[in-house]
């Protein structure tokens, strides 16, 4: 598995994802990695199925020791079941993960990462040059639910807000916005519960400064198409499963 450089500058940022190698049957998942002198943090660093090649992939750009922290934006296993393998490799990092889910998160193995709860109105982290801010996406889908932005790089890490399910190969980047709905709008209305946390988060986000938005599954968002997902996600009717 590969890195794309999204953010080059005093710091970092890499997305590792399109794993040839990943099962047939297993989703696939974006694992971001931010880089800042001698602090790393990884963010939703995937399931188990896919550990043992981001561990490879991670370690082609930064020294072991310097992989301080780890975020779950929620503690789904496509998110976090390989925390119990991290547990291991890392045993002096730090897990930042709402408070929600600690008691459910060390189901999948956590004796040595210290876990930092994140409280329900968000919180900071501070690496070496930059402060990322763990902004509040609660019920989106998951009823504990933060993403992350960094305004240095202006980039959003959005969790699964702009998921889409596409097939291996696809583009890292949206490139035709009107034809790439298509693949996002069932995540969307399927996976989404509720329209009232829907618009919370895009009053919250549209007063951030964003380049890029990056999502956990599918392609990333750059410039115009990222005001472009915010409208069509607020003209969008979620939760279609309630009938």
């Amino acid at each position: 598995m590969d890195a794309l450089k999204i953010y080059d500058d005093k710091h970092q940022w890499y997305v590792f994802g399109r794993d040839p190698e990943k099962p047939e049957k297993i989703i696939d998942t974006n694992q971001f990695m931010i880089v800042d002198g001698k602090r790393c943090i990884l963010l939703d660093p995937g399931g188990i199925e896919v550990f043992s090649t981001m561990l490879a992939s991670a370690l082609k750009y930064v020294d072991i020791e310097n992989l301080t922290d780890l975020f779950a934006s929620h503690q789904d296993p496509d998110i976090i079941s390989s925390l119990g393998m991290w547990d291991q490799v890392l045993p002096k990092a730090n897990l930042h993960c709402s408070w929600l889910w600690e008691g459910f998160i060390r189901h999948f193995g956590m004796d040595n990462i210290g876990y930092q709860p994140i409280s329900d109105t968000g919180g900071r982290l501070s690496l070496e040059t930059i402060e990322l801010e763990f902004i509040p996406a609660h019920y989106l889908h998951s009823s504990g639910n933060f993403h992350v932005y960094d305004a240095k790089s202006k980039i959003l890490f959005s969790g699964d807000i702009g998921a889409a399910l596409e097939p291996p190969g696809a583009p890292m980047f949206v490139d035709d916005f009107d034809k790439h709905v298509e693949n996002m709008r069932y995540f969307h209305e399927r996976w989404m519960p509720s329209n009232e946390a829907k618009h919370h988060w895009l009053k919250r986000v549209r007063k951030l400064d964003i380049e890029i938005m990056a999502p956990q599954h599918g392609r990333l968002f750059k410039g115009p198409d990222v005001a472009r997902f915010l409208d069509w996600f607020e003209q969008l009717e979620v939760g279609v499963a309630i009938k």
